[in-house]
């Protein structure tokens, strides 16, 4: 009998019927986007700021938000870490539903995104590009993701003998799993690198930034994966996972420390410490940003404390908003593009965030209720 389980029940509930109301809302916009009005007409990006939410939040922030497929493969087949296996395929789940939305999402930037296969035609590439190394990626892990959720669904086919087939393959598709995200998110801080000096120098440490963006989505991989199992139970009325997460706390707590340490150093070199109290919005978002990595580094250093689903799950959300915040002050919040340049996403541009957003939750919601995602309460 398989571990994991469908959870069944009525699919269109209140807080869906909220969802697919956002969701409706958005199409508006996403219609006006790519059929009558084009990007001008629904954003308010210039020349200034040659990206703003779309890309900060689906791209930047999105893709780490999905890193817990990425961050439980690295635990539990690389680090052996078996007994954290029953939260492996609702984390996948969650990544591949991110990558896809987020994936989905830079479409909204580009200006030609009828000319999206491009990326795929080697002749084409500019090898100058730090998006390009971003972009092949996402896309490749993407459809590596689809096959590492590939056995809940032929589980609840009956496909026995698909499913012998691809355990006998899957553990090139997990390396590949872990090979990827290491990749483009490192790149993504590459990619601060390239923007030089109109990143605010508290966030510009110039050589270090691939492995702080590496950190920061380790760790809001970790935080997604104990977040998501907190609500669950809450929202879907299932025995705690609190022993298993408070395991995965300990991990973090070296990551966060190591993260905090790496910065700071970096900083204290580079002669920036001072800027911390320059007492400007950079420092105040600086300070705001640390604040919220030392509450869960707290609370997960306490035994006591991770042992309590309700202080586990404090720490889980202090350490998604400390990753959303160093991404937002990093890439659009303390961004100089130099005089003349101002940018406040539009009312269109919030809405189709809000709409990817409430479309992801609304497939979540839908394969866990129909399909073998969340493992077995006598399991987990």
């Amino acid at each position: 009998m398989s571990h994991y389980q469908a959870l069944g029940g009525r699919i269109v509930t209140k807080p869906f019927l909220v969802l697919g109301a956002i969701f409706l809302i958005s199409l508006y916009f996403m219609f006006e986007r790519f059929v009558t009005g084009g990007m001008g007409a629904v954003s308010n990006l210039n020349g200034g700021f040659a990206w703003g939410i779309w890309v900060v939040y689906d791209v930047v922030v999105g893709t780490a938000f999905a890193c817990g497929g990425y961050a439980l493969a690295l635990t539990v087949y690389v680090f052996n870490k078996g007994q954290y296996h029953p939260l492996v395929r609702p984390a996948v789940l969650a990544s591949l539903l991110g990558y896809a939305l987020g994936g989905f999402g830079a479409f909204f930037d580009m200006g030609r995104f009828w000319q999206f296969y491009e990326i795929f035609l080697p002749w084409n590439w500019n090898f100058n590009s730090v998006m390009l190394e971003v972009g092949l990626c996402v896309a490749i892990y993407i459809m590596v993701l689809a096959v590492e959720f590939a056995p809940a669904l032929f589980e609840k086919m009956g496909k026995v003998d698909w499913l012998k087939k691809l355990d006998k393959m899957l553990f090139f598709f997990i390396a590949l799993g872990i090979l990827l995200p290491t990749m483009h998110q490192s790149s993504l801080g590459s990619l601060l690198i390239a923007m030089g000096s109109k990143v605010h120098p508290l966030w510009q440490v110039m050589h270090m930034q691939p492995l702080l963006a590496l950190l920061t989505a380790l760790i809001m991989g970790f935080s997604i994966v104990i977040f998501e199992a907190s609500m669950v139970t809450v929202g879907f009325k299932r025995e705690s996972e609190t022993k298993m997460l408070s395991g995965l706390g300990k991990v973090v707590v070296g990551l966060l420390a190591v993260f905090l340490l790496v910065r700071f150093i970096v900083l204290a070199v580079q002669g920036k410490l001072g800027l911390i109290f320059a007492g400007d919005f950079g420092s105040f978002m600086f300070l705001l940003e640390t604040l919220l990595f030392i509450v869960p580094l707290v609370i997960l250093l306490s035994p006591e404390k991770r042992a309590q689903g309700s202080m586990l799950l404090v720490a889980g959300m202090s350490m998604l908003l400390a990753g959303t915040l160093y991404r937002f002050d990093a890439f659009l919040l303390t961004f100089n593009p130099g005089p003349g340049y101002e940018y406040f996403p539009s009312v269109p541009e919030i809405m189709i965030t809000l709409g990817v957003v409430a479309f992801e939750l609304m497939a979540y919601i839908v394969l866990v209720k129909l399909l073998p995602v969340l493992p077995r309460e006598e399991h987990a």
